[in-house]
């Protein structure tokens, strides 16, 4: 084995992959090209893996400006404006280390916003955790709290949804998944590419150290063992307050018109950033890492290309505009240093006058392998799918099963989670964290914009393809209950080791699942992010696609909630059937996680999507709330904690009062509106082709189901108020 050989698979490149490298450069690399290699060939930079899958994927639409392939997808949102928006994750770096991985995928993600020219608005945070009652899994969900509070909080931008769950998959790979949303002008959209020769290339943010290196490779993109703790170095470092002025020097650079391009300094560092700009524009880039600022004198060359340390960010700038974007950049206190130029070459890295590295840039960022690994379906899916939940026995008291699904892990009030998140900063949030979909003021307008993230990890275990579709319609359904019609995805695809046969079948079940629904709906995917190796100790979690479904409200003052008034009419949009399998009751009651997946029609869910959107427009529907994880009685029961008014409904059904309580059926929505109001809303759902059935009126103090259970709304609140701190022992 030669040195060369030895080093590249201690980086994670395979022999094969060596001698694909030296065959493109025609000699043996140098120990840089080889890091650089290994960084933009990594499963988390080069989609080695997914992208034959990805490929499939809807991209195009009416409203889409920009999709996948750039730093964030960007959509037209009208009055000249774009939203811009995206999810990744940093589930390594958060189990390593949870406070810096957790604040550290903030600061990554907004910069990837901020690329574009957009100024961010809004976080939105999907977690999953292992159980509480462990005090490790404990740990790093405070840590992780703690990591995303005070990166998010000190750069001014609100957290203001995302979900918190909990199974024992994630026990050794917690999942922090990352969204943000930014609003830009249309004529304005900033891409990350070198678009002219002579251009400079101009670095500032912060200086450059040794955090970080190996995180893509070393962290992203191999599965954990026992060795993890050791891999505590290559997490990144954060400091929101650098990201901060960082973010307002990009853009006065952007308003001024001084950007040819911009990307940030994220996964695999300045090397990813000077190829993956020069990649684009199918040209190259000389660059003097002499003129990098470094926070350590005797830092090698591959370490100052591979560094992943934070709020840095590269600026393709025209040679006549670099002194005025030097002056923007210190007036906001950031160092702004020209470290190379635009060439029609290859990347060329110099380092003390000498060339430490020389290859085509399309060879780091878009020439990388293309692996077809085996799929099978795995052996033990039939006999977890044949088991029958609907024989689970049905409790024999449907209130205190009602309460006590309301305490469970999964269920409860996140309260302790998102108290801890400035949701109000910017001034523009309509509705934060607690609905359906997080409601935020489009800035100069009458619009809004609702997000949601959705994703449901026991379906996908069950049957991949028909979850992944589930995440993108509860998604877009929960984003139709606060009154927006959906318009684009972005998606975080985690899921275990590629290389088992089993896994890479989920993930091609889940990616053509999500496909379909997204057609279906008129969804287009604008880019995410695909999280592979989440396995430790030979145990992978559960194939977890987590979907951030956006929406535009025409006229913000329409927005729906999930509270109802006192002595409005209930109905019930979409029909209840006995599907409990892969549910959140037979799961926190019996410890059960088979059967299969409710069904799904995707025209008739997007039908109710339309009419939701429709109704709300109109003003004849008060508030909305989707059916979906623990069923009709949890999404009952939320309204009227969240109201603290009660109800008197009428089951009206000719199920077991069990099943249709807490099944999982999907397409529906329960919504209230003015009793006068009750038959058009009725009458207009049929004429849309959806079921529609009147339940009963709210008011009073307590949630009563006649010949089913009554509970006080007090006694409901107490059980979903309080059940995770008394987990947490807070």
């Amino acid at each position: 084995m030669t040195a060369s050989l030895d080093l590249a698979e201690s980086l994670g490149l395979t022999a094969d992959e060596h001698e694909r490298i030296v065959a493109t450069l025609g000699r043996e690399p140098t120990k840089a090209e080889i890091a650089m290699y290994a960084a933009m060939w990594s499963e988390h930079c080069s989609y080695k893996s997914s992208k034959i899958y990805l490929k499939t994927l809807p991209t195009e639409g009416p409203r889409v400006v920009m999709g996948p392939g750039e730093n964030a997808g960007v959509v037209d949102i009208g009055d000249g404006l774009v939203a811009v928006f995206k999810i990744e994750s940093h589930n390594h770096p958060s189990l390593v280390e949870p406070v810096q991985g957790a604040a550290t995928g903030v600061g990554g993600i907004v910069r990837d916003i901020v690329s574009t020219g957009a100024r961010p608005i809004a976080i939105l945070d999907p977690l999953r955790f292992g159980a509480l009652d462990e005090w490790r899994n404990r740990w790093l969900l405070g840590g992780v709290v703690a990591g995303i509070s005070q990166y998010g909080n000190s750069i001014g931008i609100p957290t203001v949804g995302g979900e918190v769950q909990f199974d024992p998959c994630y026990r050794g790979n917690p999942l922090v998944n990352v969204l943000c949303l930014g609003i830009g002008r249309a004529d304005r959209v900033i891409r990350a590419r070198a678009e002219r020769v002579g251009a400079v290339a101009l670095l500032f943010g912060n200086k450059t150290g040794r955090d970080g290196i190996g995180g893509v490779s070393v962290l992203a993109s191999r599965p954990f063992d026992s060795e993890a703790e050791a891999k505590r170095p290559s997490v990144q470092v954060g400091d929101p307050f650098a990201e901060k002025i960082a973010i307002e020097a990009c853009l006065e650079l952007a308003e001024r018109g001084l950007l040819i391009g911009l990307q940030d300094l994220g996964g695999a560092g300045l090397c990813c950033a000077t190829s993956e700009t020069a990649s684009r524009a199918a040209l190259g880039m000389e660059v003097d890492l002499d003129q990098v600022p470094l926070r350590e004198d005797d830092m090698e060359p591959f370490e100052i290309l591979t560094s992943e340390s934070q709020e840095r960010m590269l600026a393709i700038v025209a040679p006549e505009d670099v002194a005025e974007a030097v002056a923007v950049c210190a007036r906001w206190g950031v160092t702004a240093v020209a470290v190379g130029k635009v060439t029609e070459g290859d990347l060329v890295v110099n380092r003390r006058g000498e060339v430490v590295a020389r290859a085509p840039a399309r060879s780091l960022a878009d020439e990388g392998p293309t692996y077809h690994r085996p799929a099978r379906r795995p052996e033990w899916l039939d006999e977890l799918r044949a088991r029958d939940p609907l024989a689970l026995p049905a409790p024999d008291d449907l209130g205190a099963a009602l309460l006590d699904l309301l305490a469970s892990p999964n269920i409860c009030s996140k309260r302790w989670v998102f108290e801890q998140y400035d949701s109000l900063v910017q001034h523009g949030t309509l509705a934060g964290p607690g609905g359906d979909a997080a409601v935020l003021r489009v800035p100069g307008t009458g619009r809004a914009l609702a997000l949601s993230t959705d994703g449901n990890a026991r379906y996908c275990l069950l049957d991949p393809r028909l979850g992944a579709a589930h995440a993108v319609a509860e998604a877009a359904r929960n984003v139709a209950c606060s009154g927006a019609r959906p318009v684009s995805v972005t998606n975080c695809l985690n899921f275990g080791n590629p290389e088992d046969p089993g896994v890479m079948w989920q993930f091609a079940e889940a990616v053509a699942g999500m496909g379909e629904a997204c057609r279906a709906l008129a969804t287009p995917v604008t880019g995410g992010n695909v999280s592979f190796y989440n396995q430790t100790e030979g145990e992978n979690i559960h194939p977890t696609p987590v979907i951030g479904m956006l929406g535009v409200i025409e006229d913000a003052s329409r927005a729906l909630g999930i509270a109802w008034g006192a002595g409005r009419a209930v109905a019930l949009l979409g029909e209840t059937r006995a599907e409990l399998g892969g549910s959140e009751w037979a799961w926190a009651t019996h410890g059960f996680a088979g059967g299969a997946p409710p069904s799904l029609d995707l025209e008739a869910e997007s039908r109710l999507v339309d009419l939701l959107a429709s109704l709300a427009e109109r003003e004849l529907i008060e508030s909305a709330h989707d059916c979906s994880q623990g069923g009709l009685g949890v999404t009952l029961a939320e309204c009227a904690i969240a109201s603290g008014i009660g109800a008197i409904l009428d089951p009206a059904t000719d199920l077991a009062p069990h099943a249709w309580l807490f099944s999982e059926s999907a397409t529906r929505a329960v919504v209230t509106c003015a009793p006068e109001r009750l038959d058009d809303v009725l009458r207009t759902a049929r004429a849309a082709g959806v079921p529609a059935a009147a339940l009963g009126e709210t008011g009073g103090a307590a949630l009563e189901i006649r010949g089913v259970l009554r509970i006080e709304t007090a006694a409901l609140a107490r059980a979903f108020e309080g059940a995770l701190p008394a987990m947490l022992g807070a």
